[in-house]
C-alpha cells in the first residue's frame, strides 16, 4: 500500500473515531439530562432509614452521627419502617473525633408518640411532629374533600381557638415529595390568632389523586390544587386568605397568587424556605452532583420541549423559566414574608433576597442565620412563630 493510501486510511479511521465519540458523547449527555430531567419531576415516596439509633437510655437516644443527626434544635424519629415515632430535643453529647465513642450523637428524648424506641434504623423526621393536628397538638380538626381537577383531595380543616375567631383562613401548603405533616409546625401559632387552617393534600401526594401522568411540574400544574382550597375557604365563610407555603408549597403558592381568579382576595403570604426560582436550585443541585452546566441546560430544554414529553413521560412541558419570580419580579402584588437559612443545602436562599431587593416594602426576608432546608422553626420555634405572628398582624 501507498504512502498516500496508507495516510488516507489512518485519516478515515481517525476520523470514524472521532464521530463515534462525538455520537457516544452525545448519548452519554442526553442520558444524564434526561435522567436529571427525569428526577427533578419524579416523586419521591419511598423514604429509606437513614440513621441508626445506637443505644437508648433513660430520656436520651445515641444515634449514629451525620448533619442531621447533629443539627441543633428539635427533630423527629420514624421508628420501625415508619410505623412508629418519637420526638428528640437538644444535643446532649456529641464526642470529638477521636473520642472513644467517636461518630456517635446522643439527643434528649422529649417523647415516644407511637411504637417502641429501641437499638435498629430508623429515619429522621425533620417534621418533628407526626399524625394530625389532634395527635400531635390535642387540636380539633374535621377530615374535608377540596374538589379540583384531578379529583377530590384529603384536607385538615383546624378552627381556631374559641373566641379568636376573626373570619380569615391560612391555606398551609407542603413541599416536594413531603407530607402534610410538614405544616403541623405552624398550626399552634395560627390557632391562637384565630385563623381556620386548611391543610390540603395535593396531586400525587400519598393518598391523593395522582396527576395524569404521575409527575410532578414544579407548581405549574399543582396550583389548581392550592387554587380549589381557596375556594374551598371562600364557599365556607372565609373573609380573607393568609398563604403559608414550604419549599416547593412556596413555588406553587407563588404560581397560585399569579393565576387564580381569586387571588385577589389574599391578604397576606408567608413563605419558608420557598423556590422562588426553579433555575436556580436546578442548577445548585447539578453543581452538587457534579453535572456540568451544560447537561443542566439540556435537561431544561427537555422539560420545555413538547417533542421530548415522551422521553421524559409528562403529560404537559414544564417551563423552568415560568418559575423564576426574580425575573417576573414585577409580577408580585401581595404582601409577602419569607424566612429563609442562610445555610440551606436544598434551595439556595439569593432568590428569596433577590426579589425583596426587586419588591421592596412588599416583599421581606429575614434570613436565618443556621438551619438545614426548611428546618429554621426546629431551631428556634418561638422566634420563629413570633416572627410569623408580627407579619400577619
Amino acid at each position: 500500500m501507498s504512502p498516500e493510501a496508507t495516510a488516507a486510511r489512518r485519516a478515515v479511521v481517525v476520523s470514524a473515531g472521532v464521530a463515534g465519540g462525538a455520537a457516544l458523547g452525545g448519548a452519554v449527555s442526553m442520558g444524564t439530562a434526561t435522567y436529571f430531567a427525569h428526577k427533578i419531576i419524579t416523586p419521591e415516596h419511598e423514604k429509606k432509614d437513614d440513621t441508626t439509633i445506637v443505644e437508648v437510655g433513660e430520656g436520651t437516644v445515641t444515634l449514629r452521627a451525620s448533619p442531621e443527626t447533629t443539627s441543633a434544635g428539635r427533630y423527629g424519629l420514624w421508628l420501625d419502617k415508619g410505623t412508629g415515632h418519637a420526638r428528640l430535643g437538644a444535643v446532649l453529647e456529641a464526642p470529638p473525633a477521636g473520642a472513644p465513642r467517636k461518630g456517635v450523637v446522643t439527643r434528649e428524648v422529649l417523647g415516644v408518640d407511637k411504637g417502641v424506641l429501641a437499638p435498629g434504623p430508623a429515619r429522621w423526621n425533620k417534621y418533628f411532629y407526626c399524625g394530625t393536628p389532634l395527635s400531635a397538638h390535642g387540636l380539633e380538626h374535621e377530615d374535608v374533600l377540596v374538589s379540583s381537577d384531578v379529583g377530590a383531595l384529603p384536607t385538615w380543616r383546624v378552627p381556631p381557638a374559641p373566641g379568636t375567631e376573626t373570619g380569615d383562613w391560612a391555606i398551609l401548603v407542603h413541599g416536594r415529595s413531603a407530607m402534610r405533616e410538614e405544616t403541623l409546625r405552624a398550626v399552634p401559632v395560627l390557632h391562637r390568632m384565630g385563623y381556620t387552617s386548611l391543610i390540603p393534600m395535593y396531586r400525587n401526594d400519598i393518598g391523593a389523586p395522582p396527576s395524569a401522568d404521575g409527575r410532578y411540574s414544579l407548581g405549574l400544574s399543582e396550583w389548581r390544587d392550592v387554587d380549589a382550597a381557596m375556594r374551598y375557604a371562600l364557599a365556607h365563610g372565609a373573609r380573607r386568605l393568609v398563604m403559608v407555603g414550604w419549599s416547593m408549597g412556596g413555588a406553587i403558592v407563588l404560581q397560585a397568587l399569579n393565576r387564580s381568579d381569586v387571588a385577589h382576595r389574599v391578604h397576606r403570604v408567608v413563605l419558608n424556605g420557598p423556590v422562588i426560582d426553579w433555575g436556580s436550585v436546578l442548577a445548585h443541585q447539578a453543581d452538587l452532583h457534579f453535572i456540568p452546566r451544560p447537561i443542566d441546560h439540556l435537561a431544561r430544554s427537555l422539560l420545555r420541549s413538547k417533542a421530548s414529553r415522551h422521553l421524559l413521560r409528562i403529560s404537559e412541558p414544564v417551563d423552568v423559566a415560568a418559575t423564576n419570580w426574580v425575573d417576573r419580579a414585577d409580577e408580585v402584588s401581595h404582601r409577602m414574608f419569607i424566612i429563609h437559612s442562610a445555610t440551606d443545602e436544598t434551595v439556595p436562599f439569593g432568590p428569596s433576597q433577590d426579589l425583596a431587593r426587586r419588591r421592596p416594602g412588599l416583599v421581606h426576608t429575614f434570613v436565618w442565620p443556621r438551619a438545614r432546608h426548611c428546618q429554621e422553626w426546629n431551631t428556634n420555634p418561638g422566634l420563629w412563630e413570633d416572627l410569623v405572628a408580627s407579619f400577619l398582624r
